[in-house]
């Protein structure tokens, strides 16, 4: 009986720095974060709120327990009852059982309809995922881009000293104005993804085929990280989430801005390009989105990521290469670039591949230009 003594009294002992550990959940490593909107608030209230729920049956049940274990002992003569049941004690309990769930449900019930609001927002933005990046489409002005991993490749192998955001930082985050409501579409490109960002409180699966929503209203502005918490391949911890949110005026011109961009780009479909100006940034695309799969020598990672040097297509067929890029291979993991690059995206890296490494020497020499890809769509439309 000495070591129930000794079990009772530690569990005492122990039970108020708990308690107060988590009274300071701001500070605390051993809690969930608030986040910064009114929804994460709502979410961290309903779990201290269960919490609290739960610590309070545990105490009033292993009270009883240990009360019990001292009380009627062996030590003491204690013997025994012989008895099968109580019918009001089990009547009791699952009474006060049902009223303890009835009064968890209702405030769950009320954050789950907050939380999964589906009214469309100020602001309404396509998320779609890669393997492995972000796609962000800002619906109302019909401009979109891609968010890439920035971290080094050397940082990745150890060659260098790892940055304070590793595997935690974007060439391009997702911009968004503070004080408005800001709905998200949510899909998949190829495999099943999940964005989710915990300041916010939303976490999404991006389902090929399927669109999900979620919605946000950050107050202040700042630069919020997440990542994508689905296994989705072997770059899966590879693609976070960036979001920064700014203050009206700066988001305005940072669409306007985007807007600016997405008008040069169509207008360089028309030029006349040099094989040269193809290859500088085709060899720019590659580095960023082809070469995680294909390697930067393009020997790739056989049989999943086939190598580009040497094959028959990147060599001699520019019209089968030209297809693959844009309606991507069934049954692989290449996807369709047609809808997520620009024409003079998908003839430059066309381009590059045809002419980089040994192929330039060894193949037809025949470049792409972004008339040849403005051709292949339009003969597909017809």
């Amino acid at each position: 009986m000495a070591y129930i003594r000794k079990v009772f009294t530690g569990f005492i002992l122990v039970l108020p720095l708990i308690f107060s550990s988590l009274i300071s959940s701001e500070s605390s490593d051993y809690n969930m974060p608030i986040g910064v909107t009114e929804v994460s608030e709502s979410i961290f209230g309903l779990h201290m709120l269960i919490f609290w729920i739960c610590v309070v049956i545990g105490v009033i049940v292993f009270s009883i327990m240990f009360w019990s274990l001292w009380k009627y002992r062996k030590s003491k003569g204690a013997v025994a009852a012989d008895f099968d049941d109580n019918f009001w004690l089990e009547i009791g309990w699952t009474v006060a059982a049902t009223l303890v769930l009835v009064w968890m449900a209702v405030p769950s019930t009320q954050v789950m309809v907050e939380a999964y609001d589906d009214a469309e927002g100020e602001i309404n933005i396509l998320i779609t995922g890669h393997q492995w990046k972000w796609h962000y489409e800002y619906l109302e002005d019909e401009v979109g881009f891609f968010s890439n991993l920035s971290t080094s490749q050397e940082q990745i192998d150890g060659e260098v000293p790892k940055g304070e955001f590793y595997l935690r930082e974007v060439d391009e985050p997702l911009v968004i104005p503070t004080n408005t409501r800001v709905r998200f579409l949510i899909t998949g490109n190829d495999v099943i993804h999940s964005w989710w960002v915990p300041d916010f409180a939303v976490k999404q699966d991006a389902i090929p085929g399927f669109i999900n929503t979620a919605w946000t209203n950050v107050p202040e502005p700042g630069i919020f990280r997440g990542a994508c918490t689905e296994l989705c391949g072997i770059k899966h911890a590879f693609m976070p989430v960036v979001v920064r949110a700014v203050e009206r005026e700066e988001f305005d011109a940072f669409i306007a801005e985007k807007v600016a961009l997405a008008e040069e780009e169509r207008m360089l479909t028309s030029k006349v390009w040099t094989k040269d100006e193809l290859m500088a940034r085709g060899e720019s695309f590659y580095a960023t989105n082809c070469a995680a799969c294909h390697q930067a020598n393009g020997q790739g990672i056989p049989p999943v990521f086939p190598s580009l040097v040497g094959s028959q297509i990147t060599m001699f067929d520019s019209n089968k290469h030209i297809e693959i890029l844009m309606e991507g291979v069934q049954g692989s993991a290449m996807a369709a670039f047609g809808e997520s690059y620009s024409e003079v995206d998908i003839a430059s890296v066309i381009t590059y591949t045809r002419q980089a490494w040994s192929n330039g020497e060894k193949g037809d020499g025949v470049i792409v230009t972004p008339q040849d890809i403005v051709a292949y769509k339009n003969r597909i439309d017809l």
